[in-house]
């Protein structure tokens, strides 16, 4: 009985490492933990972005970090970022945006990240498009936010349960001073103020058919 329950256990266990293993297949890892290769910080307060034991750690006034290690604008795709929150932190992870040296972005979407800020718009809300008023996450502790775009659907997943899908609608336009609007672009992340610490890591992509 006891080599029976222990051949049962160890059958669940690798049926559990090799479904982990299938559900990050074609995802490519965007960030390497020790250096910044593959990513610009903004001029503005470039100090304010550190790396701390593998992730990017916000310490510092408003700064935004762009990746630009592939030149092929990101359309249809799904992102994981593992991300960490102080409390009352406030940060951010962008899609199809572009780069630019001040300011907040102003092409593409924010998805939030937010568990006990100020801000009512919480965690996996796609800033001022489709928002929750709901804390989906916790402070100091580690959770998956998951990012799908699928033409023109929007899917945030924070540790694999839905909070937020945002369906384009038909003719819709880009805003006068956020575009807000499904294209192609790169991705960012945030750093909000100076009493927001998050830490973001192990981010890694996966390209989905046009």
């Amino acid at each position: 009985m006891k080599y029976a329950a222990c051949l049962a256990f160890t059958t669940v266990f690798i049926a559990a490492a090799l479904g982990a293993q299938e559900s990050e297949e074609g995802f490519v890892r965007l960030n390497d933990g020790q250096t910044f290769a593959g990513w610009q910080v903004t001029k503005e307060n470039p100090g304010t972005w550190q790396i701390v034991d593998g992730a990017f750690v916000t310490r510092g006034p408003r700064a935004h970090l762009f990746y630009t290690g592939d030149g092929v604008p990101f359309k249809n795709f799904e992102l994981k970022v593992e991300v960490m929150t102080e409390p009352g932190a406030n940060g951010g992870i962008y899609f199809h945006t572009a780069y630019q040296d001040t300011g907040w972005p102003t092409t593409g979407f924010e998805t939030q990240v937010n568990n006990t800020h100020s801000d009512w718009k919480k965690t996996g809300s796609v800033y001022d498009v489709a928002s929750v008023g709901f804390a989906a996450a916790e402070d100091r502790k580690w959770w998956t936010q998951h990012i799908i775009v699928a033409g023109n659907v929007v899917t945030v997943k924070v540790d694999g349960k839905i909070v937020v899908q945002y369906k384009e609608p038909p003719g819709a336009q880009p805003g006068a001073q956020f575009t807000r609007k499904l294209a192609a672009g790169t991705f960012a992340l945030q750093a909000h103020d100076p009493k927001s610490v998050v830490h973001y890591r192990n981010i890694r992509v996966k390209r989905l058919p046009d």
